[in-house]
């Protein structure tokens, strides 16, 4: 029989003594802010507890219902355990439920191989799949409701797989006979680093420095104001497209999504096209801003950016990007100069962005009045969304994958976190303006007033998205659970110019960070606009790869042959320091 290793004593130690001194000093400070123990109601700000009393009083009133979810589950079960017994005893035996193909938290060959592990998995698995039906089954329950349910039910039940339990996931267990029990130790030490931090840590955040191994692409930034930084790009051609192009990109997270790596740079690749690249770096906002409006952020933004790349390129006309947020924002501006007359914009571009909010997804779970009468109340003591809280909400939409993952990683398994660009710009966490955050939320996701001519006034005018005859492309991606692609195909019907709608593969950011090298997922394209998202696909084609060769091809027709010569940073407009530029590098910290 082979020897275990044995626990080394000293490094023990020398754990137990950092958990020791960790969890003393947070005690000692949980116990100076609450010197008179902990106090005050408790408010079910998110409706969770009016959903689920809306969710039992309707199963109630259908008892046979109720018995035939549970003799559905039963029969299930009995059916597992004669698999199970037939496994036992060396026979072939069909598994009862399996996970999906996507599904990472039961790849390790134990949960297939092993009689009792294959056995949790599958007794998980046919609780989760009737749980969920039966929720789903719930006749007449009020939309809303309906909603809530559904999310935090799947939320209980991602939280109680048994991959999230040392006792329950073969491959802690494998790691702790193996490591006498160290792998916990350390991951103790870890959550308790993680809760000072104020979040769980998804990366390796010491492995990147913006502007040296993310966020590369030669740049300068050329122009400055409260809201935002303009940066403009190296070119990497000796002639470009007379029309220079702007991205607008979220100011929920910093831009430099779209500039990871150079491999994976859209960015880098845009240059490499003979484009004039700019764009907005948004600042991290603190309670100074707070009165900052969404009409400030169109102004001080994008509208901004027109009159400096005027100067710097000697161009009246320039082509825009927006990214989600900041696809709304332009669609808001393009509305905006169409009421003033002002042709500005040679043609539009649309980063999976919602132009109508009648189907946001499970993003509107936490927008209704009460959630966002309790946000604002927030928001107005403090000036600001913290970006953590927003990071949050985004997480708990791929639980699995954003929260449950590295609770096994860091915790159970005791390991750092592995260094991934991606996730590093993930945590890169951005507040939000009280003002115009409220803005955004009441009149965009609440009221849905953005496709209803005239509904929104900004700067002094009001907006009608049919007067946009700018020519526009948009893409959207099929698994995107941020802005749903049906419903960005709705949004894109109210603009009054000629729309070519491009489905990509994947979701919010892999489907859009797909430069052509990797020749990963695929895209569907349609020369025909009908009136609804299901129509439109029906009569798509599928393309290999990725999109931005489509949208390349679709720009130089919007441009034209007319080169000039490339542009160096500088003429026209003073450089102020780098790219990233300081706006980008600030980091903040989670608050504890």
């Amino acid at each position: 029989m082979e020897a275990k290793p044995t626990p080394d004593a000293a490094e023990l130690a020398r754990l137990y003594a950092g958990v020791a001194e960790r969890s003393g000093k947070m005690l000692a400070d949980f116990a100076s802010r609450h010197p008179a123990g902990v106090s005050g109601s408790v408010t079910d700000e998110l409706g969770i507890a009016k959903a689920f009393m809306d969710l039992y009083a309707r199963m109630l009133s259908d008892p046979y219902a109720l018995t035939a979810f549970s003799m559905n589950m039963a029969f299930d079960y009995m059916k597992l355990w004669q698999s199970s017994w037939m496994r036992m005893f060396g026979g072939e035996a069909l598994p009862v439920a399996s996970p999906a193909k996507a599904d990472g938290r039961f790849k390790d060959d134990e949960w297939q191989s092993s009689f009792v592990f294959d056995f949790i998995k599958q007794s998980y698995l046919i609780t989760s799949r009737h749980v969920q039906e039966a929720v789903a089954g719930v006749d007449d329950l009020p939309e809303e409701s309906r909603k809530k349910v559904a999310f935090f039910t799947r939320q209980y039940l991602d939280a109680l797989a048994p991959s999230n339990f040392a006792m329950t996931n073969p491959q802690v267990l494998r790691e702790t006979m193996a490591s006498g029990g160290q792998n916990l130790v350390k991951g103790l030490d870890n959550l308790l680093a993680d809760i000072e931090k104020g979040g769980i840590s998804m990366t390796d955040e010491r492995a990147f420095k913006l502007g040296k191994n993310v966020a590369t692409t030669p740049g300068k930034v050329v122009f400055r104001n409260d809201l935002m930084q303009l940066i403009q790009y190296e070119p990497a051609t000796k002639e470009v497209a007379r029309t220079p192009l702007v991205i607008i990109p979220p100011w929920i997270n910093k831009y430099y999504i779209l500039d990871l790596r150079e491999k994976n740079s859209f960015i880098k690749w845009a240059v490499d096209q003979c484009h004039t690249v700019f764009v907005i770096s948004w600042v991290n906002p603190d309670a100074k801003l707070a009165a900052k409006g969404f009409d400030d952020y169109m102004e001080e933004g994008p509208l901004a950016a027109l009159d400096a790349i005027e100067k710097a390129t000697g161009e009246r006309k320039v082509n825009f990007i927006g990214y989600c947020l900041g696809g709304t924002l332009l669609g808001c501006m393009l509305a905006w100069l169409a009421a003033r007359g002002e042709d500005r914009v040679r043609a539009a571009t649309f980063f999976v962005a919602l132009l109508d909010f009648s189907q946001p997804g499970e993003l509107g779970v936490f927008i209704d009045e009460a959630q966002i009468q309790s946000l604002e109340k927030k928001m107005n003591e403090r000036g600001y969304l913290e970006g953590a809280e927003m990071a949050t909400t985004f997480n708990l939409l791929r639980a699995n994958d954003l929260v449950w993952s590295f609770v096994i990683n860091n915790y159970l398994m005791g390991k750092a976190p592995f260094p991934f660009d991606l996730l590093y710009w993930n945590s890169d966490a951005t507040r939000m303006p009280a003002k115009m955050h409220s803005f955004y939320l009441r009149n965009m996701y609440m009221k849905n007033l953005l496709g209803v001519p005239g509904a929104i006034e900004l700067a002094e005018e009001k907006i009608d998205l049919s007067k946009v005859k700018v020519p526009a492309y948009f893409i959207s991606t099929a698994e995107d659970h941020i802005a749903p692609w049906k419903t960005t195909y709705k949004g894109s019907k109210y603009l009054g110019g000629k729309v070519r709608f491009v489905l990509g593969g994947s979701g919010h950011i892999a489907g859009i960070v797909n430069p052509p090298v990797a020749n990963k997922y695929h895209y569907w394209t349609n020369h025909a606009n009908p009136g609804t998202a299901e129509q439109w696909f029906e009569t798509a084609t599928q393309a290999p790869g990725s999109w931005w060769p489509d949208w390349q091809a679709w720009m130089e027709e919007q441009n034209g042959p007319d080169k000039v010569a490339a542009r160096k940073p500088g003429a026209g407009l003073e450089v102020l320091e780098d790219a990233p530029g300081s706006y980008a590098m600030l980091r903040l910290r989670a608050r504890k």
